[in-house]
């Protein structure tokens, strides 16, 4: 009868081929340690420029790897004005490890745009409320027949307005989402190049 193996005997048998690449163990360090200080920098602490001017050579462009991908993930539609600062700070982030004006100008353009898409969310919205407002004070005034007593609507209880605001704030979305599409785009053709 043959010897049965456990698990582990097993995996040993198949790992002992494996041998560790101090060089991509080194590598895989250096970009965690970029994306810890990626998030540093959009905390308010540190220098990206610092960080990597002061890493050894060869950790260098892994550790810009790791900052790169964690900024680049930043960059979309803010969905309020305390959003337009943490977009801000991406983009310096990003300028700092891709280098060079072109793309400070690309991103001055896009923090322009997803200011203007505040903006205009805000009137969107607004208007959206105008236009539902005969049929909200419809509703109001069927409910206080019913109650017996004057009933007040907030627009966006009303799942009928909810579903209409959010059908029209998705078209407005859809607009700017490309240009977040062409932003991180520009910016991963910048940094491999």
């Amino acid at each position: 009868m043959g010897r049965i193996k456990s698990a582990l005997e097993i995996a040993l048998e198949r790992t002992e081929t494996v041998k560790s690449d101090r060089a991509s163990v080194g590598h895989f360090e250096a970009k965690q340690r970029g994306k810890r200080l990626a998030n540093e920098f959009l905390a308010g602490g540190g220098s990206l420029e610092d960080a990597v001017k002061k890493a050894p050579a060869e950790e260098k462009e892994s550790l810009k790897q790791g900052a790169f991908e964690v900024l680049v993930s930043r960059i979309g539609l803010p969905a309020a004005e305390e959003d337009l600062a943490q977009l801000e700070l991406a983009g310096k982030g990003l300028v700092s490890i891709i280098g060079g004006r072109d793309f400070a100008a690309i991103f001055q353009q896009f923090s322009a745009a997803a200011a203007q898409y505040l903006d205009e969310t805000a009137r969107f919205a607004e208007a959206l409320k105008r236009q539902y407002a005969p049929k909200l004070r419809q509703k109001e005034e069927e409910l206080a027949r019913r109650f017996g007593r004057p009933v007040k609507l907030d627009p966006f209880q009303d799942p009928e307005f909810a579903a209409f605001y959010n059908q029209n704030l998705n078209a407005l979305k859809a607009n700017y989402e490309s240009l977040v599409d062409q932003v991180r785009g520009q910016a991963q053709e910048l940094f491999a190049g």
